[in-house]
């Protein structure tokens, strides 16, 4: 497998303390070549995080590719890969969450592929000193093995129950892909949202605007991640989401936060409100790491 950084800078030790964290999982892991560049706010260049990307994902060595971490970045090079290349390769698996949400989108478009939305190996939930935080590992590992467990929340805002796709991930991304290639399209599809550090008028004007982009347009459900540093989103989202009528459920450990569970975009999820649970369909999170 290969760590590369298509967005902001990963921390050295952090992201050295990571990849052990891998290895110890048995994999053979290999460092894209200029992940420890810095360009500002940027993990190097544009076309030097663009190229490591592509390298990684058209080399046959290589089965999956992990993202160090997120940050900003990630839209920038979304013109710079070689999608026909990228292409040719075949399907690897993919992990990575919050501005990676760009490139599941872009991966999903221009190679039809599932991908996990998923800790990062640069970031705190697995790469503090005193290990990774236990239940995120545990949902980890689970996910590596190709049989993620059901994720449970805390709030229902609109019961039903529902078996659709998966998409989203962080909104912020979601509304900053808005007008370009990679636009959320949540017709038939079960839409994941969550972000950090957002104030609630943010998270309705991003809300807002989906909706009138035409992005939420038909959704089949809404599954809720985390929000955090983000006051109390809830009146907003229940506001916004609940007369849908579509099933909504919320406080799922997704995204951002400990612990950050990991959810395979691009495959049949289930939602029920009854347990306040997302689950996938029988077969249908089949992408082992």
């Amino acid at each position: 497998m290969a760590v590369v950084a298509p967005c902001g800078p990963p921390d050295p030790e952090r992201l050295a303390r990571g990849v052990r964290v891998l290895e110890d999982l048995g994999l053979k892991v290999r460092v894209g070549p200029h992940v420890l560049e810095r360009d500002r706010y940027l993990a190097g260049p544009d076309a030097a995080r663009a190229a490591d990307l592509r390298d990684a994902w058209c080399d046959p060595g290589v089965t999956a590719v992990f993202c160090a971490r997120g940050g900003y970045g990630a839209t920038r090079i979304l013109g710079l890969l070689d999608w026909d290349a990228m292409r040719a390769a075949g399907p690897k698996a993919f992990v990575g969450s919050s501005d990676v949400t760009a490139l599941h989108a872009a991966l999903a478009a221009e190679l039809g592929i599932a991908s996990w939305f998923g800790p990062m190996p640069a970031c705190s939930t697995i790469s503090d000193p005193e290990g990774p935080e236990p239940r995120t590992f545990e949902n980890f590992t689970a996910a590596l093995a190709g049989t993620p467990p059901r994720i449970t929340g805390d709030r229902v805002i609109t019961a039903g129950t529902v078996t659709a796709p998966v998409t989203g991930g962080n909104l912020s991304l979601l509304a900053a892909l808005c007008g370009t290639p990679y636009a959320l399209s949540a017709r038939g599809r079960i839409v994941l949202l969550e972000d950090v550090a957002e104030a609630p008028y943010r998270i309705d004007r991003m809300i807002t605007q989906l909706f009138q982009a035409g992005a939420l347009d038909g959704a089949a459900g809404f599954v809720l991640g985390s929000w955090v540093g983000c006051a109390d989103p809830y009146p907003v989202l229940e506001e916004l989401l609940g007369p849908l009528g579509v099933p909504v459920i919320a406080g799922l450990p997704i995204g951002h936060g400990k612990p950050q569970f990991s959810v395979l975009l691009g495959t049949l999820g289930v939602i029920d409100a009854e347990s306040c649970s997302l689950a996938y369909s029988t077969g249908g999170a089949g992408t082992a790491l």
